[in-house]
């Protein structure tokens, strides 16, 4: 769960880096691994229209060689970056981020159609809404019918909260659980991508940088017994030289890790 290695020098898969939609790509996207095809949605965008941040999709038969879907971007008239997916049932749930950094909800039946459901409505614990302001780096958790959201404001902190419906999120507490340092490789920012349970644990996968300027990003590692109190694997950073929104993918005899920023990467678990 802590130790991989690159499994190849070259990224599985980057933008194009010609004058297309998705001429770069950015931030954390999300692969799903499902009836023997790996899913993976990704944000791309041009460098001359880098207000704009669209939605695509590829897929893998072995998670390492990659082809574009015929028809994307799936969404061009929304901002959407920083995904995540979860199915529930026979819906699949894309947590994102929006225009100014605002959490939001699409939902999918086919893995390529998305419906757009709205901001995030994330409340206090004694039911007031969050000051105005970004709210971003979306992750979703659901567990005996209760949705569980870590979000950063800022990367200066991830708070936690919960729904019943998808509508209406209240924080567990008002303050993080879980905050930047106090080690220097997560000191300047953090930001949880993703959240996997494993032999009774939950393990946070999440980016950090130990810098002021944020110029670099390395991959960490926290674990809970409840999601609210977590505890720092004790040899962060697990990959660094900026191997960031890292995602954990069961393709079915175990786990891999893919960083997705500032390109795709896979990394197998060390030998």
């Amino acid at each position: 769960m802590v130790r991989f290695e690159e499994s190849q020098k070259e990224p599985a898969f980057q933008g194009t880096g010609e004058n297309t939609w998705d001429q770069n790509i950015r931030e954390r996207g999300f692969i799903l691994f499902e009836n023997d095809t790996y899913y993976m949605w990704y944000t791309g965008y041009r460098e001359m229209d880098s207000a704009t941040m669209k939605l695509g999709l590829a897929t893998s038969s072995d998670g390492i060689n990659w082809k574009r879907y015929a028809n994307n971007p799936l969404i061009d008239s929304l901002w959407v970056e920083d995904i995540i997916v979860v199915k529930s049932d026979s819906v699949y749930y894309m947590f994102a981020e929006g225009s100014g950094d605002i959490a939001h909800l699409l939902a999918s039946t086919d893995k390529i159609h998305w419906k757009e459901l709205g901001p995030l409505d994330i409340r206090h614990v004694d039911g007031s809404p969050l000051s105005k302001g970004a709210y971003g780096t979306p992750t979703a958790w659901v567990e005996d019918g209760i949705w569980y959201l870590l979000y950063e404001r800022g990367d200066l902190g991830v708070w936690l909260a919960t729904s019943s419906d998808l509508k209406t999120w209240t924080l567990k507490q008002d303050e993080p659980v879980l905050i930047p340092g106090p080690e220097l490789y997560d000191k300047f920012g953090i930001a949880v991508n993703h959240v996997v349970k494993y032999n009774g644990l939950y393990y946070a996968y999440y980016h950090a940088t130990a810098f002021k300027d944020w110029h670099e990003w390395s991959t960490c590692v926290a674990a809970s017994t409840d999601l609210i109190h977590w505890t720092k694997f004790e040899a962060n950073p697990i990959l660094s030289e900026n191997k960031s929104s890292s995602i954990l993918v069961n393709d079915g005899p175990g786990y891999r890790l893919y960083t997705m920023h500032p390109s795709v990467r896979l990394h197998l678990p060390a030998k």
